[in-house]
């Protein structure tokens, strides 16, 4: 019997009363993902606040939402919550603004280091907010699809998962990346770090190689990782954001391959991005022909709805588990740094001679 690929699980349930939501950082990811992704959903947006007054008013206008003149206002709207779309390096100064028990979606990642997101946890815990990270891939509409194929047992065991990326990203859209040390694994790999996370827990090690470019002074734009699990299973990520010679070989992909069958992603958000193309999922039993899945939602915008859908639920306990919070998103932190330490280890030489 074929698999009814057209019943996977694809979206995530939206909040009965949905809270208005405050905007804090008005940057090019809230134009393409946020505030789309909120329109399409119906979630009511009280405004938005930059400290860029003018990026605020501009980005207001364009969505016909309120801008707040000053975070202290933004901050006053009555049963908020709160959407801090900012660089990682902001998150600790304006998180202890947040009324205590406060309802908090903080953009990844988790601070600039593990040290801070040690901060930022402990933060949250004395402040006692209901705080999670925008780990938003895992609600995309073909990761939540692979994930209920998992837990139906269809692939089986995992025994093989691999991430490879060979394209060109426009890493001039994110002018606050450059002059960072830490880029290509802290803001763009860790989105794989953490779905793998997701699907097989916190693994015991990493090997990791991340380095740059000669075309761009970013610190780093090129990865490579395999990642360790007491069961065996080979995690491997290769990423090159540097591909530049025409879309023929360029390629977004994650395969997922278990015992009994496999999965195929295209992140198709990533090739000619921001336009991208549509993203694409395929799966196969062992000894039957591959199907693919018709998808339902994209990454961008519509991920963004799982994420912000997942917190305001667990606020009003339509929701028993927060499945990016900030207790969680601290283990992908954790393994962020892991693998940046691994890279900055000296690889095993070459020994003795002929």
């Amino acid at each position: 019997m074929p698999l009814e690929v057209s019943s996977l699980r694809q979206s995530w349930p939206l909040p009965a009363r949905p809270r208005p939501i405050v905007i804090i950082g008005a940057g090019g990811i809230v134009n393409d993902a946020h505030l789309p992704a909120y329109r399409l959903a119906g979630f009511p947006v009280a405004g938005v606040f930059d400290i860029d007054a003018d990026k605020a008013r501009s980005l207001a206008a364009k969505w016909d939402i309120p801008a707040f003149v000053t975070l202290e206002e933004a901050i006053a709207t009555p049963g908020a919550v709160y959407d801090l779309a900012l660089p990682p390096a902001a998150h600790l100064s304006v998180l202890p603004t947040l009324p205590d028990g406060a309802t908090v979606l903080l953009q990844k990642p988790m601070g600039r280091d593990l040290g801070e997101a040690s901060a930022i946890l402990k933060l949250c815990r004395e402040k006692k907010l209901v705080a999670a990270v925008n780990f938003q891939l895992r609600f995309s509409a073909m990761m939540l699809a692979v994930g209920d194929a998992l837990e139906r047992g269809w692939l089986g065991k995992l025994i093989d998962t691999e991430v490879h990326l060979n394209l060109v990203t426009p890493w001039h859209l994110f002018p606050f990346l450059k002059g960072m040390p830490r880029v290509e694994i802290a803001v763009h790999s860790i989105h794989y770090l953490d779905l793998i996370r997701a699907f097989l827990g916190n693994p015991t090690g990493v090997h990791a190689r991340t380095m740059g470019h000669p075309v761009t002074d970013l610190a780093q734009t090129r990865t490579s990782a395999l990642i360790d699990f007491d069961d065996g299973v080979r995690t491997t990520l290769s990423i090159n954001h540097n591909h530049d010679f025409g879309r023929q070989f360029q390629d977004a992909s994650f395969r997922f391959e278990g015992s009994d069958g496999a999965a195929m992603v295209k992140l198709g958000l990533l090739l000619n991005y921001p336009e991208g193309e549509p993203d694409e999922l395929w799966i196969a039993k062992k000894g039957e022909p591959w199907q693919q899945v018709a998808l339902k939602g994209s990454w961008f915008p519509h991920a963004f709805i799982g994420t912000m859908s997942n917190l305001q639920r667990f606020a009003a306990g339509e929701d028993t588990v927060l499945v990016t919070s900030v207790e969680d998103a601290w283990h992908t932190m954790a393994l962020v740094e892991a693998a940046f330490v691994s890279a900055n280890r000296p690889a095993t030489s070459l020994e003795g001679k002929p």
